[in-house]
């Protein structure tokens, strides 16, 4: 120890001793150490702030500084997860950062993304809501290697053949989705019935009805019909039409965000929603406002997260007070993943008691169980998929809601080791952690 320091003084030293000596043990890679040299580390988030999932994107935007105010200036969530209750940033470095639109565009968010790797030489990237651009992230990400946390993504694709060892999924997958709704489905509309959809025609889209085509026809479901839209449809008329003449007794609705927006109110305008039962497997609330409880009543479908949860985990409830409080509104799943993701990035971080990334990324394999909104959530190793409750929702009618928030009763939440794909079936081969 140095003469003259105190204890406080002291510790600081040997800490920054240690964290010195960890800079040298590692070769550089990626923006490491370049990135962690200073008092501060800069972390990017790429959000779709215009076009078709803008809504989603700035939910999640807040989520996302929500969280770095968290961890930099502590909170009543952070004090529950042992690395992070200090709340002086992440390994003592105060967290800086900037928010990029990707417009729901993969090419614009990777162009933000590599400024943000190359020019302030973020230590981590977060964002995406359209799949597309999620997995572009990750595969820039693995490049580069720098961790991306994705933000929203729904596509098995994600986790699956395009897995990557720098890229981890919170979003439950949409075999994990269907999976978990499915069976809820079968006992609160009925077994015998004929589904017809419209997919939206990327991976997000394919990935859903593939998994929702599997379990509901394990269920006792037909399919009868699917109808392939681009992303950013604004007329939906000639597909609609064919669903209304399909003979389906249920209509299956993949589209999200505005599209989902679009062609509920469209499909309202077809007399389809009075003729059809009404699934919509990712539904969220941004949906259920613009559109109103009226239509969306009896809508059923599953979130990543819905608020009321905060009844059932108790750091739920301080995220909802905070997220409002600052906002003005009940934070949908995007803010709650995005929040959700930096706080066990940070936790890795301080349990590696390190940045360089291979040691981060193994803390973050290894099965260690976070407290979080979510309850004890754990990423599986072997396709960075987040292991989480799914919860499975129904739209309520306007005389059922009470509060203007109050969108969706949770039918059950499913515990998300019971609807995991099995790794041999995901497609997934991960890429080596240095290259």
């Amino acid at each position: 120890m140095k003469a003259g320091l105190g204890a406080t003084a002291a510790g600081f030293f040997l800490r920054e001793t240690i964290m010195t000596a960890f800079a040298e043990d590692h070769p550089a890679l990626g923006t490491y150490p370049a990135g962690t040299s200073g008092s501060s580390i800069f972390l990017g988030g790429v959000f779709p702030l215009t076009g078709p999932y803008s809504s989603s994107g700035k939910d999640e935007q807040l989520g996302f500084q929500l969280a770095i105010e968290h961890l930099n200036n502590g909170s009543r969530v952070t004090e529950q997860i042992p690395t992070l209750k200090k709340g002086n940033g992440v390994l003592g470095k105060k967290i800086e950062f900037q928010i990029a639109d990707s417009e729901t565009k993969p090419d614009t968010a990777i162009q933000a993304a590599t400024r943000f790797i190359r020019d302030n030489k973020a230590v981590m990237l977060t964002g995406g809501v359209s799949s597309a651009v999620s997995i572009a992230l990750s595969k820039l990400g693995q490049r580069e290697h720098v961790v991306f946390m994705v933000g929203n993504s729904g596509s098995n694709d994600t986790t699956g053949k395009d897995c990557q060892r720098y890229g981890f999924r919170a979003q439950p997958s949409a075999y994990m989705a269907a999976k978990a709704l499915a069976p809820v489905l079968a006992r609160e509309i009925g077994k015998d019935r004929k589904a017809a959809y419209l997919v939206p025609d990327y991976t997000y889209g394919h990935s859903v009805y593939d998994s929702m085509k599997e379990f509901t026809e394990q269920a006792g479901w037909k399919t009868v019909a699917e109808q392939l839209a681009p992303l950013g449809t604004t007329d939906f008329s000639s597909y609609l039409l064919n669903i209304a003449n399909s003979g389906a007794d249920v209509f299956v609705n993949v589209a999200f965000g505005a599209d989902a927006t679009s062609s509920t109110k469209q499909a309202e305008g077809f007399g389809i929603l009075s003729k059809m039962k009404y699934v919509v497997p990712n539904i969220s609330q941004f949906q259920a406002k613009e559109i109103g409880a009226s239509i969306f009543g009896g809508t059923y479908g599953t979130q990543a997260w819905w608020w009321t949860e905060e009844g059932t985990y108790p750091l739920a409830k301080f995220f909802v007070e905070d997220f409002e409080k600052k906002n003005h509104y009940k934070p949908d799943w995007g803010a709650s993943e995005v929040y959700v993701q930096l706080l066990v990035w940070a936790d890795a971080v301080e349990r590696a008691g390190t940045f360089y990334p291979i040691d981060v990324i193994k803390a973050l394999e290894s099965g260690h169980k976070v407290n979080s909104i979510y309850g004890e959530i754990y990423y599986r190793a072997g396709d960075h998929q987040l292991v989480r409750p799914v919860p499975v929702m129904v739209g309520k009618k306007p005389n059922e809601m009470k509060s203007p928030d109050d969108f969706f009763q949770v039918l059950q939440l499913v515990p998300g080791e019971q609807v995991l794909p099995p790794l041999a079936e995901t497609g997934c081969k991960m890429s080596a952690i240095g290259g």
